[in-house]
């Protein structure tokens, strides 16, 4: 899906997606857990402030149009 977006022109920012796949082999599903893992709230939290940076450097120097 990322790919596909950047193509369209669309700007990605770093670590921009995360996912939870559990133990290998295991069929316990994440909304299952009684809380997040704090791995995946840090990882989670990164791509929060990774999407805002972009915005805010996005608001202050835009692509040029031409």
């Amino acid at each position: 899906m990322s790919q596909a977006l950047h193509d369209i022109g669309f700007t990605i920012p770093a670590q921009a997606g995360t996912y939870w796949v559990g133990e290998a082999m295991q069929k316990v599903d994440y909304q299952d857990l009684d809380e997040v893992p704090e791995i995946i709230a840090q990882t989670t939290a990164t791509a929060a402030r990774n999407a805002v940076h972009l915005a805010q450097v996005l608001h202050t120097a835009p692509y040029p149009v031409e």
